[in-house]
Protein backbone atom coordinates (compact mmCIF):
# COMPACT_ATOMS: atom_id res chain seq x y z
CA UNK A 1 0.00 0.00 0.00
CA UNK A 2 3.02 2.55 0.84
CA UNK A 3 4.45 1.55 -2.21
CA UNK A 4 1.63 2.35 -4.32
CA UNK A 5 0.70 5.68 -2.41
CA UNK A 6 4.55 6.70 -3.09
CA UNK A 7 4.03 5.99 -6.43
CA UNK A 8 1.00 7.83 -6.66
CA UNK A 9 2.48 10.68 -5.12
CA UNK A 10 5.34 11.12 -7.29
CA UNK A 11 2.95 10.37 -10.67
CA UNK A 12 1.33 13.12 -9.19
CA UNK A 13 4.13 15.34 -8.69
CA UNK A 14 5.63 14.88 -12.09
CA UNK A 15 1.50 15.86 -13.26
CA UNK A 16 1.96 18.94 -11.54
CA UNK A 17 5.30 19.77 -13.23
CA UNK A 18 3.97 19.70 -16.42
CA UNK A 19 4.05 22.83 -18.70
CA UNK A 20 -0.02 22.58 -19.34
CA UNK A 21 -0.69 22.12 -15.55
CA UNK A 22 1.95 24.92 -14.60
CA UNK A 23 0.43 27.80 -17.02
CA UNK A 24 -2.92 26.77 -15.96
CA UNK A 25 -2.40 27.22 -12.35
CA UNK A 26 -1.73 31.11 -13.32
CA UNK A 27 -5.11 33.34 -14.11
CA UNK A 28 -2.68 35.66 -16.27
CA UNK A 29 -0.58 33.37 -18.31
CA UNK A 30 -4.32 31.87 -19.29
CA UNK A 31 -5.96 34.52 -20.12
CA UNK A 32 -2.46 35.84 -21.95
CA UNK A 33 -2.38 32.73 -23.71
CA UNK A 34 -6.11 32.70 -24.48
CA UNK A 35 -6.12 36.41 -25.99
CA UNK A 36 -3.07 35.42 -28.39
CA UNK A 37 -4.94 32.53 -29.39
CA UNK A 38 -7.89 34.70 -30.36
CA UNK A 39 -5.57 37.22 -32.34
CA UNK A 40 -4.11 34.66 -34.46
CA UNK A 41 -7.34 32.72 -34.90
CA UNK A 42 -9.43 36.26 -35.92
CA UNK A 43 -6.54 36.83 -37.98
CA UNK A 44 -6.32 33.94 -39.97
CA UNK A 45 -10.26 34.04 -40.32
CA UNK A 46 -9.49 37.61 -41.86
CA UNK A 47 -7.25 36.52 -44.19
CA UNK A 48 -8.83 33.53 -45.08
CA UNK A 49 -12.18 35.23 -45.75
CA UNK A 50 -10.13 37.85 -47.76
CA UNK A 51 -8.44 34.93 -50.07
CA UNK A 52 -11.50 32.80 -50.34
CA UNK A 53 -13.70 36.29 -51.75
CA UNK A 54 -10.75 37.79 -53.84
CA UNK A 55 -10.88 33.67 -55.64
CA UNK A 56 -13.98 33.84 -55.78
CA UNK A 57 -14.53 37.54 -57.19
CA UNK A 58 -11.68 37.16 -59.22
CA UNK A 59 -13.30 33.80 -61.11
CA UNK A 60 -16.74 35.59 -61.16
CA UNK A 61 -15.21 38.06 -63.15
CA UNK A 62 -14.29 35.54 -65.62
CA UNK A 63 -17.32 34.12 -66.45
CA UNK A 64 -19.88 35.71 -68.73
CA UNK A 65 -22.84 34.72 -67.55
CA UNK A 66 -23.92 38.29 -66.22
CA UNK A 67 -26.08 39.68 -68.53
CA UNK A 68 -28.32 36.98 -69.23
CA UNK A 69 -28.80 37.26 -65.09
CA UNK A 70 -29.51 40.90 -65.84
CA UNK A 71 -31.96 40.48 -68.63
CA UNK A 72 -33.93 37.82 -66.34
CA UNK A 73 -33.79 40.40 -63.94
CA UNK A 74 -35.37 43.06 -66.31
CA UNK A 75 -38.04 40.40 -67.40
CA UNK A 76 -39.14 39.71 -63.39
CA UNK A 77 -39.13 43.42 -62.95
CA UNK A 78 -41.14 44.21 -65.77
CA UNK A 79 -43.71 41.54 -64.87
CA UNK A 80 -43.98 42.73 -61.23
CA UNK A 81 -44.83 45.69 -62.98
CA UNK A 82 -47.28 45.24 -65.06
CA UNK A 83 -48.85 42.77 -62.32
CA UNK A 84 -49.01 46.15 -59.80
CA UNK A 85 -50.95 48.42 -62.91
CA UNK A 86 -53.38 45.77 -63.62
CA UNK A 87 -54.61 45.57 -59.91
Amino acid sequence: MRAELRSLTKEVARLNSHNFIRMHNSLPKVLAFNFARGLVFGLGSVLGASLLLSILAWFLSQVEFLPIIGEWATQIAQQIEAAMEAN
